[in-house]
């Protein structure tokens, strides 16, 4: 673990990988929770957690580089489920280099249990981790300029839903019109890290997956 300074009130911390990126962030929850940090917030990244807004980072330095970092925290009991259609116009590209048929490829999407490692790139994209390595998907070797909102799309071993049309080099399996970002909703991003995410095949029933007890959430859902 290395602890950096950023600015006057700010540390970033790297660590060797997501699933310690995770748990280190889960616990840093549990601590601001408890009241034995304060800190104004968290952000998670890959491999990294930005601790903002702190009264004395230099001390907090000397701490957070002797901790031992817990087992990850379990996921949270709800998963949000998000309708999509596999309709993207790389999912044939994506099914070739899996070495599989285009509605195996969308089976194996769909059947997958997704959780949000962290979030960036633009209000309400989440970073999904949940496919096995063997899944892992090269982006595009050229970018779209404009790649349509509700465009759920992997690269390497993320998946991830476009919020807003954008440039992007993703490669585009599906489609949804789940709302991603909504300032009027508390929180606006559906999802945040921590959260389990579930697609649902919507419009082909060849392709629907038994249901794994997730609790539904609408397209304003809940996280």
């Amino acid at each position: 673990m290395r602890v950096l300074p950023v600015g006057t009130d700010a540390l970033l911390v790297e660590v060797s990988s997501g699933e310690e990126a995770q748990a280190l962030h889960a616990e840093l929850l549990r601590r601001r929770a408890a009241g034995s940090l304060r800190v104004r917030e968290l952000v998670p990244a890959a491999r990294t957690v930005l601790l903002d807004g702190l009264a004395d980072p230099a001390g907090l330095a000397g701490e957070l580089a002797a901790t031992r970092l817990p087992p990850a925290a379990p996921a949270p009991p709800r998963t949000v489920e998000v309708p999509v259609r596999y309709d993207g116009p790389d999912l044939a590209e994506v099914a070739a280099h899996w070495g599989v048929s285009v509605p195996e490829a969308a089976r194996i999407h769909a059947g997958a249990e997704f959780r949000v490692a962290f979030c960036g790139f633009a209000p309400g994209f989440g970073y999904l981790t949940g496919l096995p390595g063997r899944y892992d998907t090269p982006r595009r070797a050229t970018p779209r300029t404009a790649v349509p909102a509700g465009s759920v799309a992997l690269a390497g071993p993320y998946t991830g839903v476009y919020p807003r049309t954008s440039p992007g080099g993703w490669q585009l399996i599906g489609t949804t019109e789940v709302v991603l970002w909504d300032p009027a909703r508390e929180p606006a991003a559906l999802l945040v890290p921590g959260t389990r995410v579930r697609f649902v095949p919507a419009g082909d029933p060849e392709l629907v997956i038994p249901e794994a007890g997730a609790e539904p959430a609408s397209a304003v859902g809940a996280a």
